[in-house]
């Protein structure tokens, strides 16, 4: 059998290089996610002290040790670039003499799966707050195939990935030209007010009937509800029927206008906090609406125009007193049908990051099946 089994306290080793010169900016401050992706933080760092950020290199690896109970916080640098995380994270890096031992890439797909998720939860502690430690993490242990077979699965694996930001460079290109429309448009005629053109909805869920509820994410989507909600107490729930929009009034949180459009055939119920309107749609489209929200101008729009001091709100009257341009039906039909293509290749998007996610644990178990017969 060409298995090893070690512990990953034998494999790894913490780094701890700070960007004490100052060469990393706020730019260049990353976060991590639960899906196991690095990402820009969301926190506002404009007037944080970077001094003590910990240095992020290539091929080394990050994570958060407060947990989410279910899920661990976590990220690889597959780039060619460094970049700067929180000191209160946790950064380290395959040691160079186990290189010949565990490729970095493959204990990523290791890390990269829920069965490594609840081990990782399981040996968490606390009370108010569950921490996953550097030492836990060490003592946890790994079946390794040779590094050969290791490669081998791993390339199986970027090859997936390169397919992916190939996709994703199409619907670059996409959203610039939807953006150009929109520009052009804005430049060229007279902005009217959407208080005119939209109708506000408060329809309830009273009989209970409806279980399909929703959520609605910061990437401007309907997501499965992050709080834990009793499919049997949802009276009290708006209802978006089909073609309808609805947005979270709360912008200080969320970062940007988070709304959602039913685009379904079904009716969704969403928290009673929410606004729900409709637009007429013989003067103006849904999806040619969409276009504006979803672009970061009008993200910082909102944002500028909340107002609350505990929290900020942009309300159905601050919506109302937007301005957009509003063509004739035919324009706005011949914009929508580019901006449909757009959305409709970011959910094939979102399907192929769920499959590579999934492909994970099936390119693991493979690799031991294959190392095991050796």
């Amino acid at each position: 059998m060409a298995l090893t089994k070690h512990k990953l306290g034998e494999l790894i080793e913490q780094t701890f290089e700070t960007n004490s010169d100052g060469i990393y900016i706020a730019s260049d401050v990353k976060g991590m996610t639960i899906t196991k992706e690095i990402i820009p933080t969301k926190a506002d760092v404009s007037n944080t002290n970077l001094s003590k950020f910990i240095v992020v290199k290539p091929s080394e690896f990050i994570f958060n040790p407060r947990t989410h109970g279910k899920k661990i916080g976590f990220g690889y640098n597959d780039t060619q670039k460094s970049f700067i995380i929180s000191w209160n994270n946790i950064a380290f890096r395959v040691k160079k003499a186990m290189i010949n031992v565990v490729v970095p890439q493959y204990l990523f797909l290791h890390f990269n799966r829920s069965e490594w998720d609840r081990e990782a939860c399981f040996h968490s502690w606390g009370s108010s707050t569950e921490v996953f430690t550097w030492d836990a993490l060490c003592e946890m242990e790994i079946n390794l195939p040779p590094v050969f077979v290791q490669k081998k699965f791993v390339a199986v694996y970027n090859a997936l990935l390169e397919n992916k930001k190939v996709y994703e460079h199409g619907l670059d290109d996409l959203k610039l030209v939807c953006d150009g429309y929109i520009e052009n448009l804005r430049r060229n005629m007279p902005a009217q007010k959407l208080g005119n053109y939209i109708e506000r909805h408060d329809k309830r869920n009273f009989d209970n009937k409806i279980k399909n509820v929703m959520g609605i994410s910061t990437s401007k989507n309907f997501r499965e509800p992050t709080s834990k909600v009793n499919r049997n107490e949802l009276s009290s729930y708006k209802i978006v029927a089909p073609r309808q929009i609805t947005f979270v009034q709360t912008t200080h949180n969320e970062k940007v206008f988070a709304y959602a459009f039913n685009d379904t055939d079904e009716d969704i119920v969403v928290s009673s906090v929410n606004e729900v309107f409709s637009t007429d749609e013989t003067q103006l489209l849904p999806e040619y609406l969409l276009m504006f929200f979803n672009r970061s101008e009008f993200d910082r729009y909102a944002r500028f125009h909340s107002w609350g001091s505990a929290r900020e709100v942009f309300t159905w009257k601050d919506l109302c007193e937007v301005k957009i341009p509003i063509p004739e039906i035919k324009i706005q039909r011949s914009i929508a049908a580019i901006y449909e293509v757009l959305r409709t290749r970011k959910k094939i998007l979102e399907r192929l990051k769920t499959q590579i996610k999934d492909i994970c644990p099936i390119l693991i178990k493979g690799s031991l099946d294959e190392g095991a017969t050796m």
